[in-house]
């Protein structure tokens, strides 16, 4: 039976996901990217943690054994920390739009994952819609010829650690609950970042940072926060293949945001690729969700 309670907390992320990704290039424009990305994980695991403090879910924190604490801090390592590193690294040698055409295959690597590591089966109808999900990525972000340098590299190694921490936090589902996995995503991501800030001498560079550029900073982590609590919620009851490609839905709504904005009418190849967009995460949504054949929550169950 389809969890509809678990694709509409992934539906409301990819929303989120959608607005964040818009209001975030503003704030880029003016702050470091690392500490940009410090200062948000931070943020959001002190505000999941108020929110722990004040709800029965901080008892369950008390009663975490070591594995699953290891599990957390892995889940921020390869998913709230060095993923961040590479990809800004990677953006800097690389074109935006190669990035994030990498970045939407992520939900290729993480189906393929799952179905080795989760024994998550995928059927052979999803492949229409990850054939639409590519096409759409492809005509929104009007590529030309692929390319391999060492930029494309790095973005790959960051979609790559993305997608093996949607597996690992999925399995750490099972037992914590989606709140807890997102707090110690972002608890242990932020202290890995500040590392690596100090590391590269930009630690300095909080402390010199404006009011405007922190209320920037405010602003974002309440959507980041929105998005990680839907997100970690709603995979725990659906799964991975389905969760990561429901997220592509937030493409488009950034697409309509920016063309709002400028003021301009996005050109045809945009509004294919939306329309594309919708059509590929639909027929996964029915194809792996729907289907009496598919694979259903009984054979994988962490609710």
């Amino acid at each position: 039976m389809v969890n509809k309670k678990g694709i509409i907390l992934v539906l409301a992320t990819s929303v989120i996901s959608g607005f964040s990704i818009f209001i975030n290039e503003f704030s880029v424009a003016r702050i470091e990217p690392s500490v940009f990305t410090f200062l948000k994980n931070a943020s959001v695991a002190m505000l999941l943690l108020a929110i722990l403090l004040f709800t029965k879910e901080f008892s369950s924190i008390r009663k975490l054994t070591k594995s699953q604490w290891l599990m957390l801090l892995l889940i921020g390592i390869i998913g709230g920390s060095i993923p961040f590193i590479l990809f800004f690294k990677g953006l800097s040698l690389s074109s935006a739009a190669m990035g994030a055409f990498i970045h939407k295959t992520l939900f290729i690597y993480a189906s393929i994952f799952a179905f080795v590591f989760l024994k998550e089966r995928i059927s052979k109808k999803i492949l229409i819609g990850g054939i639409l999900l590519l096409i759409s990525s492809l005509l929104l972000l009007k590529l030309r010829a692929p390319a391999f340098s060492k930029g494309e590299m790095l973005i790959l190694a960051a979609t790559l650690l993305w997608a093996a921490e949607n597996v690992l936090s999925k399995y750490a589902l099972k037992d914590i609950s989606g709140n807890i996995v997102a707090f110690g995503r972002m608890l242990f991501g932020s202290f890995f970042i500040l590392g690596y800030l100090f590391l590269a001498d930009k630690a300095q560079l909080i402390p010199k940072l404006t009011h405007g550029s922190y209320l920037w900073t405010l602003m974002t982590s309440i959507l980041l926060l929105g998005y990680v609590i839907t997100y970690y919620n709603g995979l725990k009851l659906i799964k991975v293949s389905t969760a990561t490609a429901i997220l592509l839905l937030g493409s488009p709504i950034t697409t309509l945001l920016s063309s709002i904005y400028s003021k301009t009418f996005p050109p045809l190849t945009e509004i294919l690729g939306i329309a594309l967009i919708l059509a590929g995460v639909l027929s996964i949504i029915f194809f792996v969700e729907f289907s009496k054949k598919s694979f259903p929550q009984r054979t994988h169950n962490v609710s």
